[in-house]
C-alpha cells in the first residue's frame, strides 16, 4: 500500500469514528449542562469548596470565579513546583527554578502545556500527578463552561444570568472529561502505553555511559491530555515517544481523543438553542478548514524534492517511521487547529511551506474544531463577526439565533479576535529586535524567525508545541511566553463573558424575509470566508517573512 493511500485511509477511519461518536456524546453534554440534579460527589465537592451550586449567575460573578479559581491554580501549581524537592516519589528531582516554575504554572492552568523542561528529567510524580494532571482535567473544564456560558447567552432572554461556574466546572470534570480518559487510559494500556509509579532505572551502556528511563502514571495523563486538549506530555519526545504513543492505532486514536469533545460540543450548542441545523452549520465550517489544512499538509510533506524524498515516499525528517508522514500530518494538522500543542512527530522539521500551516491554524485562533470549549465560543465569535458583515452588505441590523448584533456586541467581538494577534506580533518584534533572546535560536534566516514566531503564536493560542530548535528555557522567554499565555487565555474569557451577558439580556427578535439564515450552506461560506480572511491575513506580512520564505527558497 502506497503512504498516500494508507494516509487518506486513516483519514476516513477517523471521520468515521468522530460522527459515530457526535451525536451520542453532544446530546450528552447537552443534557450534563441542562439537569438541575447534582451527583452525590458533586454536593459533596459544593460542600468543600463552599459554593451554593444553585444560585445563578450574571457575567461578572462568572468572571470572578473563574479568575479567581484560575490564579489560586497558578499559586499551588508555582509552590508545588518549588518545594518538588521536599515532596515524596520526586525521583530526586529538586525545585524547579522560579520563571520556570511561573511559566509551567501558566501554562497548565491556561491549558497551553507549553514545557520549556525535560518531563522526564525534572518532574517527580507527586508534580506530574497531582500538579500538572490535575489541572489538565480542570483548565479543560473551565474552557466549555465558559463556552456553555455563551451558549446560554443566546438560548437565554431578558435575564443576565449565565448560569452556575462552580456547578459547571464541576459537572465538566467529574460527568464528561473523567469518565472519558478512564475509558481512554484503559484502551492506551491496552495499546502497550505504561502506567506505574517505578522509579529511575538504568536500561544499558552506551558508549562509557549508561541510559536511564522512569517509569509514571503515563496512560492516564495521556488520556486527559488528548481528552482535555491540554497537550503536554509525560516525557520531552511527547506522542513519538512509544511510552506514550506504542503503535499506529494508538496514535489514530490519540488524535480521535483530540478532536471528539471539541467537534461534538456543535451538537451540543444545537440542542441548546433549540435549533440542531445552527449546529450543523457550525459543524461544517470546522470540518471544511480541518479537511482543507490536512488536505493541504499532505501535498507538502508527500510533494517529492529529490531522489532521497522518492524513496522515503515523502518527507521523513522528524517523522516517526511507526506513523509515518500521512498519519503525522494528520496528527500535526488536529493538534494546531485544536489547542491541544501535543506532538507525534517534529514541526520544525517539516518542510517551510509543512511548517507554516501548522501555525496559520493556531493563528486562525483554534476554532477548526479548537479546544475543549475555546474552539466553540471562538467560532460563535467569528460567526457573529460573519452576521455583522452580511448585516453591512444588505443595509440591515445583523441578528444571529434572534439576538440583535448591535455596537456593543460587535466591540466584544472585535476586541476578542484582536487581543491574540496584538500579543503574538508585539512579543515576537520585541524578542526579534533585543539581541538577548535571539541567542536562543538554532538557525538563522527565516527558520530562525519561523522558531520565535511559532513559540509565542503557541503561547497566546494556548496550543503548547513548539518548533523544537528554540532554547526557550531562559528567564526571557519563561517570562514573556508565561505572561502571554496567561494574557491570551483570560482576556478573551472577559469579552466571551460580556458578550454572552448582553446577548442574554435582550429579548428574541422574530426572524423576517430579510433575516440571514445562518443554518444555510451560503452562511457556512461566508463564516469560512471571515475566518481565513480576518484572522489569516493579519498574519500574512509574519509569514512572508518565516515559513513563506523558506518555502519557497526550498
Amino acid at each position: 500500500m502506497s503512504p498516500v493511500l494508507a494516509g487518506v485511509l486513516q483519514l476516513l477511519a477517523l471521520i468515521a469514528a468522530l460522527a459515530l461518536a457526535y451525536r451520542p456524546l453532544g446530546d450528552y453534554m447537552a443534557r450534563v449542562y441542562s439537569s438541575d440534579k447534582h451527583l452525590r460527589v458533586e454536593k459533596w465537592i459544593y460542600k468543600g469548596i463552599g459554593a451554593n451550586p444553585n444560585a445563578q449567575m450574571r457575567w461578572p460573578a462568572y468572571l470572578r470565579g473563574v479568575l479567581a479559581f484560575s490564579a489560586v491554580s497558578v499559586l499551588f501549581l508555582y509552590l508545588l513546583q518549588r518545594v518538588q524537592g521536599h515532596l515524596p516519589g520526586s525521583l530526586g528531582f529538586t525545585a524547579i527554578d522560579p520563571d520556570q516554575a511561573f511559566n509551567t504554572a501558566a501554562s497548565f492552568v491556561t491549558n497551553t502545556n507549553w514545557q520549556s523542561y525535560y518531563g522526564e528529567q525534572a518532574m517527580g510524580h507527586v508534580v506530574q500527578t497531582a500538579g500538572l494532571a490535575v489541572q489538565n482535567f480542570v483548565s479543560a473544564a473551565v474552557g466549555m463552561a465558559v463556552a456553555v456560558a455563551l451558549v446560554r447567552g443566546f438560548a437565554r432572554s431578558r435575564t443576565g444570568e449565565l448560569g452556575n461556574f462552580w456547578s459547571d466546572l464541576v459537572r465538566g470534570t467529574v460527568r464528561i472529561l473523567l469518565p472519558l480518559s478512564v475509558v481512554a487510559a484503559v484502551v492506551l494500556v491496552a495499546c502497550g502505553a505504561i502506567q506505574n509509579f517505578a522509579g529511575i532505572h538504568e536500561v544499558g551502556q552506551f558508549f562509557g555511559g549508561s541510559q536511564q528511563w522512569n517509569g509514571g502514571a503515563v496512560a492516564s495523563q495521556e488520556a486527559i491530555k488528548e481528552v482535555g486538549t491540554n497537550g503536554g506530555g509525560y516525557f520531552n519526545a511527547n506522542s513519538a515517544h512509544p511510552f506514550e504513543n506504542p503503535t499506529p492505532f494508538s496514535n489514530l486514536f490519540e488524535i480521535f481523543l483530540l478532536l471528539v469533545i471539541p467537534f461534538a460540543l456543535t451538537r451540543t450548542f444545537g440542542q441548546m438553542v433549540g435549533s440542531i441545523r445552527q449546529g450543523y452549520a457550525i459543524l461544517a465550517t470546522m470540518v471544511t478548514i480541518w479537511i482543507g489544512f490536512t488536505a493541504l499538509m499532505m501535498v507538502t510533506e508527500f510533494h517529492h524534492h529529490g531522489p532521497a524524498f522518492d524513496i522515503a515516499g515523502g518527507a521523513l525528517e522528524g517523522k516517526e517511521t511507526r506513523f509515518g508522514v500521512g498519519a503525522s500530518s494528520i496528527f500535526a494538522v488536529s493538534t494546531t487547529l485544536t489547542s491541544t500543542g501535543a506532538v507525534d512527530s517534529f514541526h520544525s522539521s517539516f518542510t517551510g511551506l509543512g511548517g507554516g500551516i501548522t501555525m496559520l491554524g493556531m493563528q486562525l485562533g483554534e476554532i477548526a474544531p479548537g479546544g475543549t470549549g475555546s474552539g466553540l465560543y471562538g467560532m460563535l465569535i467569528m460567526a457573529i463577526i460573519a452576521v455583522f458583515i452580511a448585516g453591512l452588505m444588505v443595509g440591515r441590523t445583523p441578528e444571529y439565533l434572534g439576538k440583535k448584533i448591535g455596537t456593543r456586541e460587535i466591540k466584544f467581538a472585535a476586541c476578542y479576535i484582536l487581543i491574540t494577534p496584538a500579543l503574538v506580533l508585539i512579543f515576537t518584534a520585541a524578542a526579534m529586535a533585543l539581541p538577548t533572546p535571539g541567542n536562543s535560536m538554532t538557525n538563522s534566516g527565516a527558520h530562525g524567525f519561523s522558531e520565535i514566531l511559532y513559540a509565542y503564536t503557541s503561547g497566546a493560542n494556548n496550543n503548547g508545541s513548539a518548533f523544537a530548535g528554540l532554547n526557550a528555557d531562559t528567564q526571557w522567554f519563561n517570562s514573556t511566553i508565561g505572561l502571554v499565555m496567561l494574557l491570551g487565555r483570560f482576556l478573551p474569557m472577559v469579552f466571551v463573558l460580556a458578550l454572552a451577558g448582553s446577548l442574554a439580556e435582550q429579548k428574541p427578535v422574530p426572524a423576517t424575509a430579510g433575516t440571514l439564515r445562518t443554518e444555510k450552506p451560503l452562511f457556512t461560506g461566508l463564516l469560512v470566508g471571515a475566518v481565513l480572511i480576518i484572522t489569516g491575513l493579519t498574519y500574512f506580512p509574519a509569514l512572508a517573512l518565516g515559513p513563506l520564505a523558506e518555502g519557497l527558497a526550498s
